[in-house]
């Protein structure tokens, strides 16, 4: 049976959607080729056709999805002031809590990505300075960007590790207040 020419890429693109979405739910290192690849309705034995080597996949996966967050959290000069505000409340909800798969990398696969290699690092560096640039900007404040990045990706470790969600959600409206009494975002400390 011949492929259309652009199957390998659209295997590949549904890999690493699968991926993203089975690493940031039980974590990369834990899950296996073939699980990867089953996912996808495909044998381990394919899978080297797409990436020479699982660390590959991974790194692929961890450069886009932290340049899609780093996009979505900075956004650009023509966003609206509100920007950031608008998009710390959603990062900071009850959804993103809950649904770690659909969500930013950072809290599910930090301690995945801190042991990786440089390029892994260098990747997840130059995205994170991306967004750190960007609220520096609005908030006139290189330090205050850097601790809001650090608030956000703890608040929710913190709330993905408790078992309720009262508790859950006492733990991102308070970050939002903090931030909303600490900054000048108008707005961050609506509910979400």
């Amino acid at each position: 049976m011949r492929y259309s020419s652009t199957h390998k890429q659209e295997t590949r693109a549904k890999l690493l959607a699968s991926s993203r979405s089975i690493a940031k739910r039980g974590g990369f290192e834990s899950t296996g080729v073939d699980a990867l690849m089953s996912a996808i309705g495909l044998t381990g034995g394919a899978f080297y056709s797409h990436f020479p080597s699982k660390q590959a996949l991974f790194e692929e996966l961890v450069r886009q999805e932290l340049d899609n967050s780093a996009q979505m959290l900075a956004g650009d000069e023509d966003s609206p002031a509100d920007h950031v505000a608008k998009q710390l409340r959603g990062y900071l909800s009850s959804f993103h809590a809950a649904n770690p798969e659909t969500g930013c990398a950072l809290p599910t696969l930090g301690p995945e990505i801190a042991r990786a290699g440089p390029e892994v690092r260098k990747a997840v560096e130059k995205s994170l300075k991306h967004t750190q640039q960007s609220w520096s900007g609005r908030l006139d404040d290189s330090d205050a960007a850097w601790a809001l990045i650090a608030q956000c990706v703890g608040a929710l470790v913190l709330a993905r590790s408790v078992e309720s969600d009262k508790v859950r959600k006492e733990i991102l409206a308070a970050c939002r207040r903090h931030i909303g009494r600490t900054t000048d975002l108008e707005g961050v400390d609506k509910k979400a």
